[in-house]
């Protein structure tokens, strides 16, 4: 080996140059920015607690915009609705006896048959209130269930207790005007609190917000749900985006509004997004996208938006995003 001709040796030490070059020398921008397809899920539940009576969709199915995606029982709620409905026919009833100027005795039946209806929602929200209670203690109702059955027997306590301070008043003072506006403010109340009981009849038998596929369904029919806890997820179509990683030297290049091409295996050619979000944040390639080609440096986390297709890309789908 020491007798290796001169040349040769500087042949050799220059071809050991040129590799460690390659190996470790500056490299070039890469062929393109990687990245996956993400989307915005939507989780649909109802804001009180109830049966699940039915739900007409699996996961996996397509659902159009106002497609029915569950209901829960509507018993109770149409139950309440009835009451409700009475009770603004009574306030309509006291409001026009009012304004007919009818006899004393008249507006005093008119306050004891209210009396009568107060007693017995008491009587019904205090046994509600002893069952729910008894339930909570065995650990099969919540607190909040608790907490709006005891509201419920308050309510009912203090419309008893209102009742009978407005016979006592009539008893003793025939002011008839002051009567016919707290009558006009009964009837507003119970036309304010019958269209909220409405809402909730539609909010526990809700509909598809927008076209799309039912990612997940959580409960089965016949199942109990908690308040507020989704029962079907659905990703709609257009709220489908990539998510892709910039190196640091080219990220200011980047606006929302900014139009990105894109290719990926399904995509059957390249295709276009719009820019919706730049991360203010450095940091390094995640593992999910790591490369040999795309070594761990820092990186922008970009987001951009892709129209609705009939064909959406699947989620997780890897994508390369190709530099303007």
């Amino acid at each position: 080996m020491h007798n290796l001709p001169r040349p040769l040796i500087a042949a050799g030490l220059l071809a050991l140059i040129i590799g460690a070059w390659f190996l470790f020398g500056p490299r070039g921008a890469p062929d393109s920015w990687l990245g996956y397809v993400e989307g915005e899920t939507l989780y649909i539940g109802a804001p009180v607690s109830g049966r699940l009576e039915s739900r007409p969709v699996e996961r996996g199915d397509s659902v159009a915009e106002g497609a029915a995606l569950f209901s829960l029982d509507p018993t109770t709620t149409d139950a309440d609705t009835e009451r409700l409905q009475a009770q603004v026919a009574a306030a309509r009833a006291q409001q026009a006896n009012l304004a007919d100027a009818q006899q004393r005795q008249a507006e005093l039946d008119v306050s004891r048959a209210n009396e009568a209806a107060a007693k017995a929602e008491l009587t019904k929200a205090q046994r509600d209130f002893s069952r729910i209670s008894a339930l909570a203690e065995d650990g099969f109702a919540s607190r909040a269930q608790l907490d709006a059955a005891r509201a419920a027997r308050d309510a009912a306590q203090a419309r008893l207790d209102q009742t009978r301070a407005q016979i006592r008043s009539g008893e003793l003072t025939a002011g008839r005007e002051e009567q016919i506006r707290a009558a006009a403010a009964e009837v507003s109340g119970a036309r304010a609190a019958l269209r909220g009981q409405r809402q909730r009849r539609e909010d526990i038998a809700p509909v598809s917000p927008a076209k799309g596929i039912v990612e997940q369904t959580y409960y089965n029919p016949g199942e109990w749900v908690p308040a507020n806890s989704p029962i079907v997820s659905v990703l709609p179509d257009d709220r489908r985006k990539l998510r892709f990683f910039v190196p640091e030297e080219r990220v200011a290049a980047l606006r929302p509004g900014t139009a990105v091409t894109f290719t990926c295996d399904a995509c059957e050619g390249e295709r276009q997004a719009k820019v919706s979000y730049v991360s203010p944040r450095a940091e390094f390639t995640p593992p999910v996208i790591y490369s040999e080609k795309a070594r761990a440096k820092l990186v922008f986390m970009v987001e951009a938006r892709l129209p609705a297709s009939e064909k959406p890309l699947p989620l997780g789908l890897p994508v390369a995003v190709v530099p303007q």
